[in-house]
């Protein structure tokens, strides 16, 4: 009887996992969507197709973006604002 080996087998369904993953599910159905559209002359179909496609590119973009970067950021910038708005109260009276 063969040995059940857990580590191989959460390998592969980790690599079925990147393979398959939703946004490349999302963008096959907003291909099918369109491509269905187009050739039956559905204009519901076309209108998806051509909101999902742009929409999973959309939506790779934001997953991968530094968020916790991102946020550093926005604080740092706010920071600086505050300096200068209480620089500019000084200097004005």
């Amino acid at each position: 009887m063969p040995q059940h080996d857990d580590q191989k087998e959460l390998q592969e369904a980790s690599l079925l996992g990147r393979i398959i993953s939703l946004e490349a599910i999302l963008l096959l159905m907003g291909l099918v969507s369109l491509l269905y559209g187009l050739i039956n002359g559905s204009t519901m179909n076309i209108f998806w197709g051509l909101v999902i496609i742009p929409g999973v590119f959309l939506l790779h973009k934001v997953r991968k973006k530094d968020w916790k970067a991102h946020w550093a950021e926005l604080e740092e910038q706010q920071r600086r604002m505050q300096a200068a708005e209480e620089e500019r109260k000084r200097n004005g009276n």
